[in-house]
């Protein structure tokens, strides 16, 4: 990974360059939230920046392997983001859509009822102003709001998982609750990119950090890697460390899209 990653169009241009060199051995994954999309109070609002789901249509005829990784249930991303030819992963890949079928772990399946008990102890638990996203396999509490309440939106949360058995962990200006299991955009990275001489990354949260990761394994394995980091008021500081060059904001995500397809 780069040491010093910077916002430059260029730098961004030239690491994806060759990645066109063969499209057919190249995969192409992209977060979805602050990477695809513009970062939103309301999770519901969230919608892909202008031009990103006609450039990554046409992508997929060319290039692999494209396709969404994301916090987000896939029966959100579906109405957004067309499968086939776009593959999706939802809930860090508790959950995809691959060739229009969509499927779940099975070893998650038990937890729906213990996450949907969690979400009505925290809808009654929070305080006001924090949101509570459900998403069937999981759970984002966001303070993005009320960032006063941070601190009393996570001891509601580390309540709630003791009594229920979830495991808790920090995303953007939220905290998430997920079942008790390894579920990891790494874990998605490796499945998607066996294989493929080249694979892309684009991420903004602490949660594609593993998927930063598994690129390393596969650029210590020979595979040709790009990760990118898009950049916001709420970018971690350890994505951008890890990333090889940061994109000032999803627009520029789309600019990329379009140098692909170039």
């Amino acid at each position: 990974m780069a040491d010093t990653p910077a916002a430059d169009p260029a730098d961004a241009a030239r690491l994806v360059g060759p990645l066109r060199t063969d499209p057919g051995r190249t995969v192409l994954l992209f977060d979805f939230d602050g990477t695809l999309s513009p970062t939103v109070a309301d999770p519901a609002a969230a919608r892909p920046a202008p031009g990103a789901v006609e450039l990554l249509v046409e992508l997929a005829a060319r290039y692999r392997t494209v396709g969404v990784v994301s916090g987000r249930p896939v029966a959100f991303l579906e109405p957004l983001l067309p499968s086939p030819p776009l593959v999706l992963s939802g809930q860090y890949g508790l959950e995809s859509v691959v060739d229009g079928e969509r499927a779940a772990r099975p070893d998650v399946e038990p937890w729906r009822a213990v996450v949907a008990e969690a979400e009505a102890r925290l809808a009654a638990a929070v305080p006001a102003g924090v949101r509570v996203e459900p998403k069937g396999l999981t759970i984002t509490v966001h303070y993005r709001e009320v960032p006063e309440h941070a601190d009393a939106a996570w001891a509601v949360v580390a309540d709630v998982a003791a009594a229920t058995g979830l495991a808790h962990r920090a995303a953007k200006m939220s905290v998430e609750l997920v079942p008790p299991v390894e579920a990891t955009k790494a874990q998605v990275v490796r499945r998607w990119g066996a294989d493929a001489d080249a694979v892309l990354y684009a991420g903004d949260d602490l949660g594609d950090l593993s998927a930063f990761e598994a690129l390393a394994e596969l650029r210590t394995a020979g595979v040709r890697t790009v990760a990118l980091a898009v950049a916001g008021p709420e970018l971690p500081p350890e994505l951008a460390a890890a990333a090889d060059v940061v994109l000032a904001s999803p627009a520029a995500a789309v600019d990329l899209l379009r140098r692909l397809a170039a």
